[in-house]
């Protein structure tokens, strides 16, 4: 397979635009598994679960239990167990950093602030499709725990009944108070209606697939959710510099993700790019997921060429990646003509893998261009500020006549009375 070299944007623009997600078979059908299980609760979690991954689960199975929590223990190799720890301790020390705090002001009898409170249920999803991905357990369930949320669920699919021992203790560490058996679009509808055994939560957070995704889409209003996460995505800006192997590496580290990834170098030297082109072919053959790199890279990937790293920013820019690295020796200056990207890898040595695992910060991000407006998932997805506003008889007395002023002029004389009332009482 060879890497394709664009001349320019306008010559890649294929493979700039991104492939529609939201199919209307898949999200009819999303609807019909979200009102079945609002509907029948329990019931339609044990006929998904069975129909969709192979689990025929009761209400006695439903959950990971104590007993199978020990065991996963027992069969989780330790050096891996070992780095899971060392991983959760960086990642909630990080979402521990400068929360949202209280602000509370008075000034001349006037009280105005707010009071920050976490949600009091939280719902991790965590996919369990091809591969264990117990590092996403960390990156949900260590966000919620920052904030401070006392109920914390994580649910994620099973095969035959049982889930990855490393996703059981990965949960278990991060102080998940239940382990629910269910995946897809039902997990999302039972986290969001409640069943007779999983009761409603406040905020769904985590990635999945089509189906999860556009299950959130379906019951945000019902419930928070942290973004609508699609296919992992990188861009790479890298100036003639840099190791091409690195870059070739980088990009296939988002290619296997799924067929329907992305990963995308800008650069303003052509020589550079050859390089990389002919790194990616030769690492290509060595891996396991060779099938679904090759066709992501072939479909949603390539090499575009730039005048300037400048112009690399501006593009970057418009498409708002997922992961953007910026390997080059401008690379703050550079960073600093970024608004939007999910999380920004700096310098030849932060792979994305880094930021995936064991840096800190969180590896769920806003994909598809939603960068714009969504954020990393942190803490503050499970915190909401309540204002807080107290006046003084005087301050009333102060500020009256221009809100008896305003509420008139809006026809609201109910509104006028009640601060009328207030100001003329002896």
């Amino acid at each position: 397979m060879k890497l394709k070299v664009y001349a320019d944007a306008e010559a890649a623009a294929g493979i700039l635009q991104r492939r529609k997600e939201d199919d209307a078979a898949i999200a009819e059908s999303v609807r019909s598994i979200l009102q079945d299980v609002r509907e029948d609760g329990d019931r339609a979690l044990f006929v998904y679960s069975e129909r969709f991954d192979g689990s025929v689960l009761d209400h006695s199975t439903l959950f990971v239990t104590r007993d199978e929590i020990g065991q996963a223990y027992a069969s989780v190799d330790p050096a891996l167990l070992a780095s899971i720890k060392k991983a959760a301790a960086r990642v909630l020390a990080y979402h521990q950093r400068d929360p949202m705090r209280d602000d509370v002001r008075t000034e001349d009898g006037r009280t105005t602030g707010f009071v920050v409170r976490p949600v009091e249920r939280a719902g991790i999803y965590v996919p369990g499709g091809t591969a264990p991905l117990f590092s996403s357990v960390l990156m949900g369930v260590l966000p919620a725990k920052a904030a401070g949320v006392p109920h914390i669920w994580v649910a994620t699919p099973a095969k035959n009944g049982k889930v990855h021992p490393a996703v059981i203790v990965a949960a278990d560490i991060c102080g998940a108070e239940k382990i629910v058996k269910v995946g897809g679009a039902q997990a999302i509808a039972a986290f969001a209606y409640g069943t007779e055994s999983v009761p409603k939560v406040d905020v769904i957070a985590g990635p999945g697939n089509i189906y999860v995704t556009l299950a959130k889409k379906e019951v945000y209003g019902q419930v928070g959710i942290d973004m609508l996460a699609g296919p992992s995505e990188i861009l790479i800006i890298a100036d003639g510099k840099q190791d091409p192997a690195f870059t070739a590496a980088d990009m296939l580290s988002q290619a296997e993700h799924d067929r329907r990834a992305r990963a995308i170098l800008l650069t303003d030297d052509a020589a550079f790019a050859v390089h990389v082109q002919a790194e990616a072919e030769a690492q290509l053959v060595k891996l396991p997921r060779r099938e679904i790199a090759e066709y992501s890279l072939q479909t949603a990937g390539g090499i575009i060429l730039v005048r300037s790293l400048d112009e690399a920013c501006a593009l970057a820019d418009k498409i708002a990646p997922e992961h953007l690295e910026i390997a080059a020796e401008r690379g703050e200056e550079l960073l600093s003509k970024i608004r939007n990207a999910g999380a920004v890898f700096l310098g030849k040595w932060t792979s994305e893998p880094i930021g995936d695992y064991f840096a800190g910060p969180n590896h769920t991000l806003p994909t598809g261009g939603t960068a714009r407006y969504f954020q990393v998932l942190n803490q503050n997805t499970f915190l909401r500020k309540m204002s807080v506003i107290r006046y003084t008889k005087e301050a009333v007395r102060t500020d009256a006549a221009d809100i008896v002023r305003l509420a008139e002029a809006e026809g609201l004389f109910a509104h006028a009375n009640a601060v009328r009332m207030r100001a003329e009482e002896d």
